[in-house]
């Protein structure tokens, strides 16, 4: 079985994940997924890097995992883990050299209509509980790294991307736009907003799990 390398987005933490994981580990996977130091200044991509395969340690047979901002980091550490697998959930897919901020612009993000709460728009179909939960537990996202140009590359390994169908800050239009030009696949789509990992865990879990299984035929393992 795989060990899911879990990446949470801008402003968030490893507890985004708290109900998925333990679907993936009934299906048999190890998961790793941790706190990236987003509120240091002086951390970048590198230290969130290396981070995440500070906890990996030497596990075999990763697939890594971005959510959202999580996607300028999963490259990076699926290539220095030399993962089976790379996910982008409802994820940010950079080019190389882009920065941050160009990012909104090249995607033409900026012209989307989108829900003009950012609390509504990230949180929509999750359920009240949860959303207060996710709120006490936001933190601020910082760096000087999100100025510079992305550092990473796409590594070649099975690459699957999710849509969100309820997602109202990457819209279902946008994204599909998003991975068939910057990827070159069709997404995988599921029912659930911005964060589908609390909304709707079962649905991711059971996309990983089957991309996983993918992987493991065409490998032989």
């Amino acid at each position: 079985m795989a060990v899911f390398v879990l990446i949470h987005g801008g402003g968030s933490s490893a507890w985004d994940w708290h109900l998925v994981r333990p679907l993936l580990e009934a299906s048999g996977h190890g998961v790793v997924a941790v706190d990236l130091p987003i509120e240091d200044e002086t951390a970048g991509l590198g230290d969130y890097s290396q981070a995440v395969t500070a906890a990996v340690g030497d596990a075999q047979n990763t697939i890594v995992v971005g959510h959202s901002l999580g996607g300028f980091t999963a490259p990076l550490v699926c290539e220095q883990l030399h993962s089976e697998g790379l996910v982008y959930l409802a994820g940010m897919i950079p080019l190389p050299g882009e920065t941050f901020g160009d990012w909104w612009i090249n995607t033409r993000h900026n012209r989307e209509t989108i829900d003009p709460d950012p609390q509504e728009a990230f949180f929509n179909e999750v359920p009240e509980d949860l959303a207060d939960q996710a709120r006490d537990r936001e933190r601020d996202q910082r760096g000087a790294w999100m100025a510079g140009p992305w550092p990473g590359r796409h590594p070649a390994v099975p690459t699957m991307a999710i849509l969100c169908r309820d997602d109202r800050f990457f819209p279902a239009s946008f994204m599909r736009r998003q991975v068939h030009q910057r990827l070159g696949i069709e997404p995988v789509e599921i029912p659930g907003g911005h964060y589908a990992a609390l909304s709707h865990p079962e649905a991711v879990a059971a996309v990983l799990n089957d991309f996983a299984q993918k992987i493991a035929r065409e490998s032989g393992h």
